[in-house]
């Protein structure tokens, strides 16, 4: 698959995801995918189960896409996570195999408080 093609899959994936669309959100993964979340170590296998866990979260999720790169199968987007007006900066890593999404590992990290010591630094 083309860079261009999967560029276009993944817009289609995250405008789907902030529109709580779970069934246009989900067309991008394999039916043996994995969803990794290491902070929490949890491990989330196959694209029905990928599906019910995100239908089952009870937040309201708005999602911001910052930036997308990536080339060939491996893909990342960056991202402003937000459940119920509060954000989360998210990565996620997309592992591409035949078209579609293989593997998902995403990185959650809170916003927090500048450090006065490189204030000077800083715009």
């Amino acid at each position: 698959m083309q860079d261009h093609a999967v560029r276009l899959l993944l817009k289609r994936h995250w405008d789907a995801s902030d529109a709580g669309d779970f069934e246009v959100e989900h067309e991008i993964y394999r039916v043996d995918a994995t969803l990794d979340y290491p902070q929490s170590g949890e491990r989330i296998r196959g694209r029905q189960n990928i599906q019910e866990s995100r239908f089952l979260q009870p937040n309201r999720k708005r999602f911001t896409v910052r930036r997308i790169v990536g080339s060939g199968d491996l893909w990342v987007s960056e991202f402003v996570l937000t459940y119920d007006a509060k954000p989360s900066y998210v990565v996620s890593i997309m592992e591409f195999r035949e078209g579609l999404v293989a593997k998902e590992t995403q990185y959650f990290s809170d916003r927090f408080d500048p450090a006065p010591s490189r204030a000077h630094l800083v715009q």
